[in-house]
C-alpha cells in the first residue's frame, strides 16, 4: 500500500481516538497535490522550453509557489505537532510516576480501573501519531527535492534539528519508549498499529534505545553521558535535547548538585553543541532512570552512593564557606 493511502486511513482511524482540537497533522495529501501541479505546469517556473518538456521534472532549484506553501507551513505544523506530543506525553508520565497524595489516589482507582493499561494505550496512540507525521514529513520533503532537483528539503530537516522541532528527536519520545519498556518488563516491545518496536540494549560497550518504524526508519538513542562516558545516571535532558547525568551537567554548568540545574547561569552552554540558555528548563528523565535502575541494579546503586557522597561533600563545603563569610574566620 502506498504511503498516501496508508496516511489517509490513519487519519480516518485517528478521528475516533484523538478528539482534541489541538491535534494537528502534516498536510501530506494537500502538499502532494501542490507538488503534482508544480511538476506538470512549466509556466510556474523559470525554465525555458529547451530545458524542460511536458514530461520532465522541473530543474529549478526553488519554486516560489512551493516554497511559500511548503516551508512556512511545515515549520508551523512540525512545531504544533511537537508541542502537542510533548504536552500529552508529559501528562502520561506525570500520572505514571505520581507521588504523594496523587499516587495514593491512583492506587485506589486501580482497584476499580486499570489506569496503567489506559496510559500504555494512550502512549501507543501518541507514538503512532508522531511516527506517521514524521514519515509524512520525510516523504514530502523528499518529493520536493525530486521535483525541483534541489537539496532544499534536506536543508529544511537540518533547520528543524537546529530549532529542536525535528519530530523524532524529542527527549520525551525516549521517555515514552522507556515507559513502554518499563511497563512490559522486556528488552523490547512491539508497537501496535505501526508495525514498529522499541528495544533497549545495555552492555559493557554501549547503551542504546532503538526505535524501529516503517519506511526503513531505525533510530538509535545513545544513553551514554558524553561527560563521564558511562550510562546516564539520574539523567536530565537540556533544552537542546542532549542528555547528561545530573551531577555531570551540574559540574559543566558550575553549580552544586544539591542546587540543581535551575541555578545554572543563563550563559551556560551545552557541553556537546555549545548552545546557550539550554539549562533554563531541564527535563528530568525519570522513566529512563527507572529503566536503567531495573536493568543495571548494581551499577545504579553504585552511582547513587557516589552521587550522595559528592552531594554531602558539596553541602559541607558550602556551609563552611557560608560560616567563614559570616564570621570572618
Amino acid at each position: 500500500m502506498k504511503f498516501g493511502c496508508a496516511f489517509r486511513e490513519y487519519l480516518e482511524e485517528e478521528k475516533e481516538l484523538m478528539l482534541d482540537k489541538k491535534c494537528v497533522h502534516i498536510e501530506y495529501l494537500r502538499l502532494k497535490k501542490v507538488l503534482k501541479s508544480c511538476q506538470g505546469c512549466k509556466e510556474l517556473h523559470t525554465c525555458s522550453d529547451s530545458e524542460l518538456d511536458q514530461n520532465q521534472l522541473c530543474q529549478c532549484q526553488s519554486c516560489s509557489l512551493c516554497d511559500q506553501k511548503f516551508f512556512s507551513e511545515l515549520m508551523k505544523e512540525a512545531s504544533d505537532i511537537v508541542g502537542y506530543f510533548n504536552s500529552r506525553v508529559s501528562h502520561i508520565l506525570h500520572l505514571h510516576i505520581a507521588t504523594g497524595m496523587r499516587s495514593y489516589v491512583l492506587r485506589l482507582r486501580q482497584c476499580f480501573k486499570d489506569d496503567r493499561q489506559d496510559l500504555a494505550q494512550e502512549g501507543g496512540i501518541l507514538i503512532e501519531y508522531i511516527a506517521m507525521n514524521a514519515i509524512a514529513m520525510r516523504k514530502i520533503l523528499k518529493k520536493y527535492d525530486k521535483v525541483h532537483n534541489s537539496v532544499n528539503g534536506e536543508n529544511f530537516k537540518s533547520r528543524m534539528l537546529a530549532e529542536h522541532i525535528e519530530l523524532l528527536h524529542t527527549p520525551l519520545l525516549i521517555e515514552l519508549g522507556a515507559f513502554y519498556l518499563n511497563s512490559s518488563g522486556l528488552d523490547g516491545c512491539e508497537l501496535d498499529g505501526i508495525r514498529g518496536r522499541f528495544s533497549c540494549d545495555l552492555n559493557i560497550t554501549e547503551a542504546i534505545i532503538t526505535m524501529s518504524l516503517p519506511d526503513s526508519i531505525k533510530l538509535e538513542y545513545n544513553l551514554t553521558c558524553a561527560i563521564c562516558l558511562d550510562y546516564v545516571f539520574n539523567p536530565y535532558a537540556l533544552g537542546c535535547g542532549h542528555i547528561f547525568c545530573k551531577s555531570c551537567a551540574c559540574t559543566a554548568a558550575s553549580v552544586m548538585i544539591f542546587e540543581g540545574l535551575k541555578y545554572a547561569s543563563p550563559e551556560s552552554k551545552c557541553p556537546i553543541c555549545r548552545e546557550v540558555g539550554v539549562y533554563s528548563k531541564p527535563m528530568h528523565m525519570l522513566e529512563l532512570d527507572l529503566l536503567i535502575k531495573r536493568r543495571c541494579r548494581e551499577y545504579w546503586k553504585e552511582r547513587l552512593t557516589v552521587e550522595r557522597s559528592e552531594t554531602m561533600k558539596q553541602i559541607k563545603e558550602y556551609w563552611n564557606m557560608q560560616s567563614t563569610y559570616a564570621t570572618g574566620f
